[in-house]
């Protein structure tokens, strides 16, 4: 065998070792967070056995919505498996179906403040960032929140389908910027 045929047999052989490992990280539940919101690094959805619950810290697929491409394009969202080929967030659950939100200078669930939820009026590259009206959050939608001060969060998607909950993220291997 030539050189660059071993060359080349070693390269094929390990690119296929690591698509491997990435296909069976991702069918284990393993996802990355590439985002400031939580922790950088890799996470692990674990299933539900039971109803989502306020203050579950979720990873779930956001609907592939106006809201979602428009977040997509201005990049708080990366590309990925998810409707609409975009990423799934990792969120923290601030209300349930039927709850009532308030959206003012920052939000309220059922009368009591959200702690971290100030609104900003623009992203770091000045866009305007249009907040949520507030409401009663509908039948079948979960209020996502972080206390990261730039998180896009439901602050200004509102409410969205618990339908999307992939499950709770567990942090694997993660850092804190």
């Amino acid at each position: 065998m030539t050189r660059r045929r071993c060359a080349l047999t070693v390269f094929w052989v390990g690119a296929a070792a690591v698509t491997g490992l990435v296909a069976l990280g991702y069918l284990g539940g393993l996802r990355i967070n590439l985002t400031p919101s939580y922790p950088l690094g890799i996470w692990r959805i674990v299933p539900f056995d039971r109803k989502v619950a306020v203050g579950d810290l979720v990873m779930i697929c956001p609907p592939p919505t106006s809201a979602f491409t428009l977040a997509r394009l201005r990049g708080y969202l990366h590309s990925g498996l998810c409707p609409g080929w975009l990423s799934p967030l990792i969120k923290t659950v601030a209300a349930t179906q039927g709850q009532r939100v308030e959206i003012a200078g920052s939000v309220s669930v059922d009368g009591v403040p959200l702690a971290g939820s100030e609104l900003r009026a623009a992203d770091g590259e000045g866009r305007a960032l249009i907040p949520y009206a507030g409401g009663v959050v509908p039948l079948g939608h979960i209020f996502l929140h972080s206390d990261f001060a730039g998180s896009y969060d439901s602050r200004y998607f509102g409410p969205v389908p618990a339908a999307g909950v992939l499950g709770l993220a567990h942090p694997v291997l993660t850092i804190h910027p």
